[in-house]
């Protein structure tokens, strides 16, 4: 006997939504990593995995629309920009500091300059 996988994992999920607040839900969340949701809205651990990857996802895509912008900037400006340094900028994924390169990219003198001692240590 075969089973479908979303009759599957809907069951799998009925389930953790049965062991509410009980001890065992941890064990059984543990279990059943990665598995998509069929109760939207409860906070399973599905729905909060999905929901992570999605932030995540928006959150590099982001990064990735900063990093153009960021090597934009610098063309415009007649900065050269070296691999190293280009491959810095786009290999990012965090937002917060693409955006502060995004914001210094205006204003530095040589694509290098984008980075701090912080940067440089990461």
């Amino acid at each position: 006997m075969s089973f479908e996988p979303d009759i599957t994992r809907y069951w799998i999920e009925v389930v953790e939504v049965g062991l509410d607040s009980t001890p065992t839900k941890e064990n059984w969340r543990k279990l059943m990593r990665d598995v998509i949701t069929h109760f939207p809205g409860r906070g399973t651990m599905f729905e909060e995995k999905y929901l992570e990857g999605v932030a995540e996802g928006e959150a590099r895509g982001e990064a990735r629309g900063e990093a153009k912008g960021i090597l934009r900037v610098l063309e415009v400006r007649g900065l050269p920009v070296p691999d190293d340094v280009r491959d810095r900028i786009i290999g990012c994924t965090d937002l917060d500091r693409v955006n502060t390169w995004l914001d210094r990219s205006v204003t530095v003198e040589r694509a290098e300059d984008l980075f701090t001692e912080d940067d440089l240590a990461s």
